[in-house]
């Protein structure tokens, strides 16, 4: 994976008049750049997404942040890319961990992400719709299952930004690996966005600023919309195990992504079985 030489990490880079970012050091195949952190407001802050517990990520933060009061810590889900650096950063700055729920899943199978945060201790989970606020800003949770079953977007009244985690990069399609993943709620997901007419700008996690966020979900929905309809070709065609699709669905792809992308297709293919559409036997699926 090529990654930008442009994408510094530990530097704090204002983005909007009320939001920084500040990149983490951990670059991948499945993080692109690596994750990026978000402060929130100009005297008192919130900050989103702390990031891996990466004394350098941690630091940065804490340079960052220059002595301002923090109010409040906010992850948006707890894979291990995220939400680790919360309780480091709670003890550093004594603001309460708020958000999303704990989730830890042991999950040994081919990831395209990192694995959960079991040490994650939320002060305060916030429902749809629960807000938090400072004195500059307001910060609305927006949930959007999917990617995991605990997955928070916070929306920033003030601007108009959407700060969607996972949920919506911008850098690649998110991923959406069963069994806590699940195809459906994903799609329910995105069409919550695509009726919310207030974000004017998403903020991802990885990735830069989304400038057009109905359009892009949008392209998002047909972009699944058309693995879909691949799928049911392909088992038309007799093609019925998801190994076997993959080869046919990912020509060209790294092969270190072949196990994330076959978690991929078992996304869907649960979500068709769910519809009636496709049917199991064994390892193999077909038409219903």
């Amino acid at each position: 994976m090529d990654i930008p030489v442009d994408a510094p990490t530990g530097l704090a880079m204002t983005l909007d008049p009320l939001v920084t970012r500040i990149l983490a050091p951990n670059p991948s195949p499945f993080t692109y750049t690596g994750t990026q952190t978000y402060l929130v407001g100009t005297t008192e802050l919130a900050v989103i997404d702390p990031g891996p517990d990466d004394p350098e990520h941690i630091a940065a933060l804490v340079s960052a942040i220059a002595g301002r009061k923090v109010l409040a810590i906010l992850c948006t889900h707890t894979h291990r890319d995220h939400s680790p650096a919360a309780a480091p950063l709670k003890a550093l700055t004594s603001a309460p961990i708020i958000g999303c729920a704990p989730l830890s899943l042991a999950d040994a199978g081919p990831r395209a992400d990192a694995s959960f945060d079991a040490g994650y201790a939320p002060d305060r989970v916030l429902a749809d719709g629960e807000r938090i606020a400072g004195p500059d800003w307001t910060l609305s949770a927006v949930a959007t299952p999917g990617h995991t079953s605990n997955h928070l977007c916070f929306a920033l009244e003030e601007s108009g930004g959407l700060f969607s985690g996972d949920h919506v990069m911008g850098w690649s399609t998110t991923v959406v690996a069963p069994p806590d993943g699940d195809m459906a709620a994903y799609m329910r997901s995105l069409d919550k966005l695509m009726h919310r007419a207030g974000d004017r700008t998403y903020f991802p996690a990885h990735g830069e600023p989304i400038a057009r966020p109905h359009r892009f979900v949008r392209g998002l929905i047909g972009h699944r919309k058309q693995r879909e309809g691949q799928i049911l070709r392909l088992l038309e065609a007799g093609t019925g195990t998801v190994p076997a699709m993959v080869e046919r669905m990912y020509v060209g792809l790294d092969p270190r992504l072949n196990g994330a992308a076959g978690r991929s297709v078992l996304a869907h293919l649960i979500d068709l079985r769910d519809r009636g559409l496709v049917s199991e036997e064994g390892d193999a699926w077909k038409r219903a």
